[in-house]
């Protein structure tokens, strides 16, 4: 039943129409970014910035959160899911589950799509040069740059790569989907997190959210065209 229906997607051309979208859809996402960074180097988005990581605070006291103790101990620990630490663990686990499948298409999705990644984020935040804001303490310690937010874009690479091989094991319609909006949540939590916590302004992890579904998309899509052709 699944086979037919695959062939059937192949014969009508709907395939090649999802992955003409997930073209555009990257497209899409790098002129989003570029608009955002273009914003944030003219300082236009500064005030927008400062008002949001303050409103986070109690008034005139920037070190301190608005929100109880145990909503900043939640964004602590959510925030760490998308640290270096947790995403080559995440990685290497996902690697080897791929090795003993003999999946190298996807391996090479997966190992492309982190390293790639992170190659990238070290590249954008050192041609925007942003510093952390400066508008609030800060609620844990980050020395490096601050324009994209790397834990924002690695957490969308990581976690909707991953998510995208499940999909292509699980059969349920309904497993993807839950399986897809886990990514998203995650994604979106650890973003959240990072604005909170006074270590990014909003701008930065915006764009961090748009690159790295924009990378994602970009690696999946070469990905499946490599499968196909093989």
């Amino acid at each position: 039943m699944q086979k037919g229906f695959n062939n059937f997607l192949e014969k009508s051309g709907l395939n090649e129409i999802k992955l003409l979208l997930i073209v555009l859809a990257v497209l899409a996402g790098i002129l989003i970014f570029i608009s955002i960074a273009d914003e944030v180097v003219e300082g236009e988005t500064q005030h927008f910035d400062n008002y949001i990581l303050k409103s986070l605070r109690m008034p005139g006291d920037v070190s301190q959160p608005a929100f109880p103790g145990w909503v900043t101990s939640a964004m602590e620990d959510i925030t760490s899911l998308g640290s270096g630490t947790v995403i080559v663990l995440f990685t290497l686990i996902v690697t080897g589950y791929l090795l003993l499948q003999k999946n190298y298409y996807w391996l090479g999705l997966v190992i492309i799509a982190t390293i790639g990644g992170a190659l990238l984020v070290l590249g954008l935040k050192e041609l925007i040069g942003r510093i952390r804001p400066t508008v609030v303490t800060h609620l844990i310690e980050e020395k490096s740059l601050s324009f994209p937010s790397g834990h924002s874009m690695m957490s969308a690479i990581v976690y909707l790569t991953q998510a995208t091989l499940l999909t292509k094991i699980e059969k349920s319609r309904r497993a993807k989907i839950y399986i897809i909006s886990v990514a998203l949540l995650l994604t979106l939590l650890i973003g959240i997190s990072r604005v909170y916590i006074g270590v990014h302004y909003p701008t930065d992890v915006l764009a961090g959210w748009v690159a790295g579904i924009s990378w994602a998309l970009l690696c999946w899509y070469a990905a499946t065209l490599l499968e196909r052709k093989s």
